[in-house]
């Protein structure tokens, strides 16, 4: 059955939400990760958690392609397209057992994973000699479906993905291209399988959608503005502890 927003109907609280979410996303996506994982309870809280992802979406193209028009030629491409058929493969797996696991599962599942690999990682770099994990294959094979898992289920693939780019070591601009070209290519993909399969984008959808750009600039803006504040050295600290807080916010 199909979803139906009455546009003009959300209260003004909802709208004030709303907003502050798609500031959260512009953001997130030009250099404060994490900052946008509130967003996800926010969004179902008010319109129902399938329903919730047919409106982030195309809040979250919106923020993509700004992030991209912006640090485009920052992109590490070489473990970016190591993931990324990983990643269309756990976007694919995810359309069939979402009919078979439950959100709370899932949660679970998504956050063990993160707090795992967060684990793995600190631990590698506290090491003399350390392991070069992104020259593996089964590495981007693991971080790759889960990433592409996650986005399709919950749009919580931003601590998943950090987890790999944190791994690489990449400066602060590559970081934050990379993650851009990333979620940009994921994200537009993902579009007709939730407008065809899910059936949970559409016209009122869009309005509002439409309604908070000017949102979302502001948060990228605002994003931006952070990055260049932020030393390199420190950056990396602060993906880490937002990625940690941002696992154990999904099981919330």
């Amino acid at each position: 059955m199909s979803c139906y927003f009455p546009f003009l109907s959300i209260s003004s609280t909802h709208w004030a939400l709303i907003a502050m979410c798609a500031i959260l996303i512009g953001m997130s996506k030009t250099g404060v990760p994490g900052v946008s994982m509130v967003v996800v309870p926010v969004m179902a809280m008010i319109f129902g958690g399938k329903a919730s992802t047919g409106v982030l979406l195309p809040i979250l193209i919106t923020a993509d392609i700004f992030a991209v028009i912006y640090y485009h030629r920052h992109a590490s491409w070489n473990p970016l397209l190591k993931a990324l058929p990983w990643a269309m493969a756990g976007l694919i797996f995810a359309l069939w057992i979402g009919a078979w696991i439950n959100d709370h599962q899932f949660k679970h599942l998504i956050a063990a994973s993160v707090l795992l690999s967060l684990a793995l990682m600190v631990w590698n770099d506290s090491k003399n000699k350390k392991i070069d994990l992104p020259d593996y294959t089964w590495f981007a094979a693991l971080f790759g479906i889960l990433g592409g898992f996650a986005t399709m289920i919950g749009n919580v693939a931003g601590p998943v993905f950090a987890i790999y780019l944190l791994a690489l070591h990449l400066p602060k601009k590559n970081y934050i291209g990379t993650t851009a070209w990333f979620f940009a290519i994921i994200n537009m993909t993902k579009l007709p399988l939730q407008y065809f399969v899910w059936d949970n984008i559409h016209q009122e959808t869009l309005l509002i959608d439409l309604a908070v750009v000017p949102f979302v600039l502001l948060g990228a803006f605002i994003g931006i503005k952070l990055v260049h504040i932020i030393a390199d050295q420190y950056y990396r600290l602060l993906v880490i502890i937002i990625t940690l807080i941002s696992a154990l916010l999904i099981l919330i």
